[in-house]
Formats: structure tokens, sequence, C-alpha cells
């Protein structure tokens, strides 16, 4: 009798951590990717004319300051003249800016922070035609043509939303993308919000009546 109990005894705890392992295969299978891996499709936001930037430099707060890029794209600031701010990232402009204070600061250290956005010119959206207030904006991550719509101030009476198109320029073409903002505004279908991306121009027609 106390054989058999313990050969019962020892097939269920077989079976427990025969279970457990599969359990804990499943757990190693659906193991979520690292959140920590940067991003890298997530295109990099470059200085435009316009921008503010605010400019610090370690241990030198009296060059340090908020500063505007000028309509040619170039900057000066204290101690470096016209340096090239449009079309480099915040870090690259930093480094350029290190390079030309080290003839005058023994290893300087640079931070650039775009505190006004404006962007380059070729990559700002434009809203165009039947809307409020037409107007420019600079590309954002993610930002979508409802966000756009929105900005602009909706729609007019006079709109024919379903017949809006995006012009957008893929592989040095340019090409027309048709959006359905009607059924998007009025009707909350949101397989009608599609992804903006830089330069593209979206025209809203008016209604034929």
């Amino acid at each position: 009798m106390t054989n058999q109990c313990n050969k019962r005894y020892l097939i269920k705890l077989v079976m427990l951590l025969y279970t457990i392992m599969m359990l804990y295969g499943c757990a190693s299978i659906n193991e979520p990717e690292d959140l920590g891996q940067e991003d890298t499709s997530t295109p990099l936001y470059l200085i435009g004319a316009g921008d503010t930037l605010t400019i610090f430099i370690w241990g030198n707060p009296d060059l340090s300051g908020e500063f505007t890029v000028r309509p040619d794209g170039r900057l000066t600031t204290p101690l470096v003249e016209d340096v090239v701010a449009s079309g480099k990232t915040p870090s690259q402009l930093a480094r350029s800016m290190e390079q030309r204070l080290s003839r005058y600061i023994k290893n300087p250290v640079v931070t650039v922070t775009v505190t006004g956005f404006v962007g380059r010119h070729n990559e700002q959206i434009r809203v165009v035609g039947e809307v409020t207030t037409p107007l420019t904006l600079p590309y954002r991550e993610n930002i979508t043509v409802l966000d756009v719509v929105i900005a602009a101030g909706g729609l007019t009476e006079f709109a024919a939303g379903n017949r809006a198109t995006i012009a957008r320029t893929i592989n040095g073409k340019r090409q027309k993308i048709n959006v359905k903002l009607t059924d998007l505004v009025t009707d909350g279908d949101l397989s009608a919000n599609i992804r903006m991306y830089p330069g593209d121009v979206l025209f809203v027609p008016e209604a034929w009546f």
C-alpha cells in the first residue's frame, strides 16, 4: 500500500514539474521585445529657418542663450558667427559649435534644444482649400490628417471633404492620395485618418452645387 502511494506521489510530482516547465517555456517564447531599444525608424528632427534654439555652453552662461535661425539658415551666437544650422539635427549643430568654440574655449560642451518649431520649408505640411484657416504646419512625429484638419479649424460648409487629396513626394515623384475627410470628420470613420509625412500638401476642394 505504501509503495502504491509513493508511486502516485511521484507521478503527480513529475506531472507538476512538467507543467511548470511548459509554462516557463511559453513565457519565454512570448517574452516582449526590449522596450529600451531605440526606434531608428522615426525620422530625426532637422532644424529649419525660423526655429528658436536654446543653446547652453557648459561653464559659460554668458555665451549661452536663446537664438533664432535666420532666413538664410544660419545662426550667430557669441564667439560663433554664421554657423549653418538649417538641415542639421540639434546634436549635429552642437558638435559643429563645439568645433568652432574650441578655438577660444578648452574642451567646450554644447547642448542645443529646439524650443520653437518651424522646420525646414520642404518638410512643412500645408493645408489649402476649403478649410477655416489655410496654414502651414511643422511636421511632427505621427501627425495625422485629422490633426491637420483640426489645426486648420475644420472644414468649411462649402468643402467637398470626400474629394480631398494629399500631394506627396514618393521616390522623387509627386503623387496624389485620395482621403475622405467628410467620412472622417462627420461620421468618425477612423480608417480615413491616414498619417501625414514631411512635405505633404492637403487640398480640400469646393463642393459642386
